[in-house]
């Protein structure tokens, strides 16, 4: 039996995401996501947004929403005494399984400071495209990384030897 459990997100998750954000991000003096937002993930956007659990506790967590072709990974984070876990792979595949035949490219922000986040993004095959200043507010830049069709096709046998795509998963090509 798995360790963890991985689901879309439902509205009753709502307090178990803000505790979340506060405990990954707040703590260490880093903004936290505003509850509209999560409010959104976890009632509109529950197709692309992920929890992971352990004996039913929250743990970690995966924020993004499908816009016409295009996906936008807003937050992934893992508790602290879960980082380095495979909570991180199954919140990855969760999500790479639900837009990989919806969306033709897929974004994320970073910050420049992120080098872990960074890291995985590279790794998934993203290539940082640009920096928008103050993203967030006054002297927050994040930088912008994007994975487009063609490339992930490129990291596909990768992605399946990692277990994040099936090998009977239809190609992306041919969804289009």
């Amino acid at each position: 039996m798995a360790r963890y459990t991985i689901r879309p997100l439902g509205g009753d998750d709502f307090p178990a995401i803000m505790g979340l954000e506060e405990t990954v991000f707040g703590t260490k003096g880093e903004g936290t996501l505003g509850p509209y937002y999560v409010r959104l993930c976890c009632e509109f956007f529950s197709d692309s947004c992920f929890v992971a659990t352990e004996g039913g506790r929250a743990v970690g967590y995966i924020l993004s929403f499908v816009k016409e072709r295009e996906a936008y990974c807003t937050t992934l984070a893992v508790i602290p005494e879960f980082q380095g876990t495979r909570v991180v792979h199954q919140l990855l595949r969760a999500f790479i399984r639900a837009i990989s035949v919806r969306a033709d490219s897929c974004f994320f922000t970073v910050q420049e400071s992120n080098t872990a986040a960074r890291a995985l993004h590279a790794v998934l095959g993203a290539k940082e495209v640009d920096v928008r200043k103050d993203f967030y507010g006054p002297g927050d830049d994040r930088i912008l990384s994007r994975i487009d069709r063609d490339c992930f096709e490129l990291l596909r046998a990768k992605f399946e030897r990692l277990g994040l795509v099936d090998a009977t998963s239809p190609s992306l090509a041919d969804v289009a």
